[in-house]
């Protein structure tokens, strides 16, 4: 098996990968706070871990993934004070924060659908797990590390030396609070809530030993993970925003209710940005997949070209991007069906067996060093393009997808974009006027534009270029 390496935020380094226990992985993923639609920037991280999550599996990892889903206690700050963001969603849409939490569970699941990515062993809600928050609440105070405020029960940060070395912060220069009063009776600006006791006006609330509150937005995820993963497990995944807040708070309340971290490596993956800008609701330039399919697209072309990128790395979403990815898409499939039509097989020699050999290592090497699943995804085309016999092509091809997920053996109708539409009807009719000078000019539009037009016994058709 080959040595696997994963950028572990807790060194700043690549790091070779050693399970806690030989043969098994357990994944604890940040997942949605599901108070408005998961956008296609919320999407690029959850198809980066279901590679990793595929990858681990195809070389023979049994692999349990745990992902939580945040319906309470998240404030719109990203810290303690605000407005929690599913009452915001609920008032937004005149609905209860019930109604919200599942209008948008049932859209993440839906997008996880669209883009093939597998739904976690364990999917679970914070409001159905405030026993076990409240459980591990119970032991960081137990431990010393908490005190009272008129805002609740406070992790105390000053009994941990090592607060900040998780994100290399300067607590000094650290933002206090979000656009309201600091609780002026924290010790700390960077202390922070695992139980909110001072909102009456609250709609989801708990009995609590430290009064009816509910929980900060922390504390479900080190309980969740601890629950379904053990006090120590292998891998947490996030985004990098959570890096300087919610896992440095992870980091802390994991020392403080078991004297250790529980995950071992930490990965962050980079932002899918739309002209440059992080994609975000405020910004305004939210496009979920849902719309993706409505204007045509197939939503496994957006999976195609998040592949195209490194996790870390982050990618610029473009409309261009896109439609190339659609049609580079498009010519997989097609050529793998073409490949799957070619029954014959013939017997390999010894250097042809060498060959599939190595584009299998090339391709497992690609992805153990740090997911670089551009690489294995170009390793693919490589294969496709060699002089190896169709049938191993094929094999090879449809055993590569088990990790890349682009159901390559799925066969769709290619949606042509209704701009190319016009174009092709507009040639068609200038070739029947016997403007042929003219026809001339929209082909060759069409063909800059990513496409061709194809005669055949049906007349002519237009097909990715």
């Amino acid at each position: 098996m080959n040595d696997i390496y994963f950028f572990n935020t807790l060194g700043r380094k690549k790091e070779i990968f050693t399970p806690v226990k030989k043969g098994q992985v357990g994944i604890y993923s940040c997942g949605p706070t599901v108070y408005w639609n998961q956008h296609i920037g919320h999407m690029y991280a959850y198809t980066h871990w279901d590679i990793l999550v595929r990858f681990l599996k195809y070389i023979g990892y049994e692999v349990k993934w745990v992902m939580n889903i945040t319906d309470v206690g998240h404030m719109v700050s990203d810290e303690d004070a605000g407005e929690d963001k599913m009452e915001k969603g609920a008032k937004r849409e005149n609905v209860t924060v019930w109604e919200i939490a599942e209008k948008y569970i049932q859209q993440f699941k839906d997008s996880l659908e669209l883009l093939n990515i597998q739904k976690p062993d364990v999917l679970c809600r914070a409001t159905e797990h405030i026993e076990d928050q409240i459980n591990l609440i119970k032991k960081i105070e137990e431990r010393g590390f908490t005190y009272k405020t008129k805002t609740g029960l406070v992790f105390d940060t000053g009994k941990f030396s090592g607060y900040a070395d998780f994100a290399g912060l300067n607590l000094e220069q650290q933002a206090s609070g979000a656009r309201v009063e600091v609780d002026p009776e924290k010790k700390k600006p960077w202390d922070f809530l695992l139980w909110v006791t001072n909102q009456p006006g609250h709609v989801m609330q708990w009995d609590s030993p430290w009064g009816k509150g509910f929980p900060g937005w922390h504390i479900e995820c080190t309980a969740m993970s601890a629950k379904y993963l053990g006090e120590t497990f292998d891998i947490h995944t996030g985004g990098r925003e959570h890096i300087p807040v919610h896992h440095t708070n992870e980091v802390a309340q994991s020392y403080g209710a078991y004297g250790h971290k529980t995950a071992n490596y930490w990965l962050h993956n980079d932002w899918l940005t739309f002209k440059g800008e992080k994609i975000s609701k405020s910004l305004g330039n939210m496009i979920t997949v849902q719309e993706l399919v409505e204007k045509g697209f197939d939503p496994l072309a957006l999976r195609y070209l998040i592949l195209t990128s490194n996790y870390r790395q982050g990618l610029n979403f473009t409309w261009e991007s896109l439609k190339a990815s659609q049609t580079a898409l498009f010519k997989l499939r097609e050529t793998v069906k073409a490949l799957k039509n070619q029954t014959q097989r013939t017997a390999l020699s010894t250097e042809k067996n060498a060959q599939i050999d190595e584009y299998r290592s090339e391709f497992i090497s690609a992805l153990a060093d740090d997911l670089n699943v551009a690489k294995a995804l170009a390793t693919l085309w490589d294969m496709l393009k060699s002089n190896l016999p169709s049938e191993d092509k094929y094999d090879l091809a449809v055993s590569f997808d088990e990790v890349l997920g682009l159901k390559v053996l799925e066969e769709r109708e290619f949606v042509i974009p209704d701009e190319i539409k016009e174009l092709f009807e507009q040639r068609n009719t200038l070739r029947k006027e016997g403007q042929y000078e003219e026809s001339d000019l929209k082909r060759k539009s069409i063909e800059e534009k990513g496409y061709k037009i194809e005669d055949t016994a049906n007349g002519p058709v237009i097909k990715p270029a």
